[in-house]
């Protein structure tokens, strides 16, 4: 059942900001890729909430790319495979293969603007 509010506790990560050279490109991307829902923000900023509304975020031009892990975000997914598949084919890329944080089901990528992040899928 979906929460209709993100749950809210001392300590959460609710927000990321996301650097963009391309700020729709990148909204198509992550919606794309992972179905991020895209609203606007009351002050006309573009931002989006992650699949579980749990995460709130927005892209902005001002940041430099994060293109070396410093603080690693990773992503939830159901299917790790297709999830590559589509960030290839949506003109991300691959830069940390599945298999090397072995036993645990990870890999990074990076996005359209080289962000890297980290991708994970709980165990069956």
């Amino acid at each position: 059942m979906e929460s209709k509010h993100p749950t809210l506790a001392n300590g959460k990560i609710c927000y990321v900001e996301i650097p963009a050279g391309d700020i729709p490109a990148s909204v198509v991307f992550y919606q794309k890729v992972f179905g991020w829902k895209i609203r606007k923000r009351g002050d006309g900023q573009i931002a989006f909430d992650d699949a579980a509304n749990e995460v709130s975020g927005s892209w902005v031009q001002s940041r430099k790319h994060s293109t070396e892990p410093g603080i690693l975000v990773y992503i939830m997914v159901n299917d790790i495979q297709k999830t590559i598949k589509d960030i290839e084919t949506s003109g991300g890329k691959i830069v940390q293969q599945v298999g090397a944080d072995a036993p645990e089901i990870t890999a990074r990528f990076s996005d359209p603007f080289g962000n890297v992040f980290g991708l994970y899928q709980e165990p069956a």
